[in-house]
């Protein structure tokens, strides 16, 4: 599975009614670069598919599945998918510690991020050469799970830097260029 975020994700934490209650909102046509020449984009509604299919969908603490804030499948957990961005309200409890902690790191100034957990399909994603570089483009993508995190893959935005594989295999486009890519972590 694959980790990843955009230019302004944020978190947003409100009390209401003796609860807490967790916003964010991952931004579509945001490009980024995530290493050297290597540019990535979501496209509008690239997580459509999943999100309007149902299933569980987690919201972690830091891609954990040991350290869950909240799902789908538990009515804590609501996401919508707009051609804008992807935008979740999740409802905390305060009787796991790692909620507890989420809640006074966040207060703290120290998690203000959000990053998705997911899986590219085969033909979800299109792969270009820009200059020296590469440009990703992901136009459908599986959603497992979103994480708050701390450390920020893109300067200008809160958001937590990915494990990137997107293609395991050698593959050629109708340019010819020949792709292939090593996974590398921050």
């Amino acid at each position: 599975m694959l980790w990843g975020a955009a230019h302004g994700a944020a978190l947003e934490l409100r009390a209401e009614g003796g609860g807490v209650r967790l916003a964010g909102r991952f931004p579509y046509a945001s490009e980024a670069e995530l290493a050297p020449g290597r540019f990535e984009r979501f496209e509008g509604r690239a997580f459509a598919e999943r999100i309007e299919g149902g299933g569980d969908i987690h919201l972690l603490a830091g891609h954990d599945f040991n350290r869950p804030l909240a799902s789908r499948d538990a009515g804590t957990l609501t996401i919508r998918d707009t051609p804008e961005a992807l935008e979740f309200e999740a409802d905390l409890s305060d009787r796991m510690s790692w909620s507890r902690d989420l809640l006074e790191a966040h207060r703290a100034g120290l998690i203000r991020g959000l990053s998705p957990g997911f899986k590219v399909p085969p033909g979800g994603e299109s792969i270009e050469r820009r200059g020296d570089g590469i440009l990703r483009r992901i136009r459908r993508a599986q959603l497992f799970e979103l994480s708050t995190v701390t450390r920020p893959a893109y300067p200008a935005a809160q958001v937590e830097a990915r494990n990137w594989n997107p293609l395991r295999r050698e593959a050629a486009d109708r340019s010819g260029l020949r792709r292939t890519f090593q996974r590398w972590r921050p």
